[in-house]
């Protein structure tokens, strides 16, 4: 059972959260989301608010404040092969009221098709508030280029 390392980002202003499945290996060892140099998240919400690409951790957390982002992984803890969403066991749940209560969040997204499940399996009968599936950045989600997923992630602008 791997406990998931990093603690959510957020604060008072945060409007919208972006919830993930659980941190990929390279997430883990940098202790940050999206840590895998592959993967395209900084680069899709840095194009989607017009805004310059983060690298460090210290930036992107300023990027998702300032853009009044909050983000964390649906899953708190799990047995995982490596990266592998597919291999996900035993799956424990985040607690989201962690920022629910703190946070006005107005709008729920979700990164990718195992976060969605997850989400739908475990927290969105108990928070009521369904979420907004978006295509997942990953490198693993090849058939959708940085291009692609900016257009379809735009719409986390239009909520703030």
């Amino acid at each position: 059972m791997i406990e998931h390392p990093i603690p959510p980002i957020y604060d008072e202003k945060s409007k919208i959260l972006i919830l993930g499945s659980f941190p990929s290996v390279k997430s883990r060892e940098v202790k940050f989301f999206y840590g895998h140099p592959q993967n395209r998240f900084w680069k899709v919400t840095s194009a989607v608010f017009e805004d310059d690409t983060p690298h460090t951790v210290e930036e992107k957390k300023t990027f998702l404040l300032r853009n009044r982002i909050a983000v964390w992984d649906v899953i708190g803890s799990c047995d995982i092969k490596g990266s592998s969403d597919s291999s996900i066991k035993n799956v424990v749940a985040n607690d989201l009221s962690v920022i629910l209560d703190k946070a006005d969040i107005r709008h729920i997204y979700i990164n990718g098709r195992t976060a969605y499940k997850y989400y739908r399996r475990y927290a969105e009968k108990e928070i009521g508030i369904p979420a907004i599936f978006l295509p997942s950045t990953s490198p693993a989600n090849a058939a959708w280029s940085v291009e692609r997923l900016t257009e379809a992630w735009s719409c986390i602008r239009e909520e703030i």
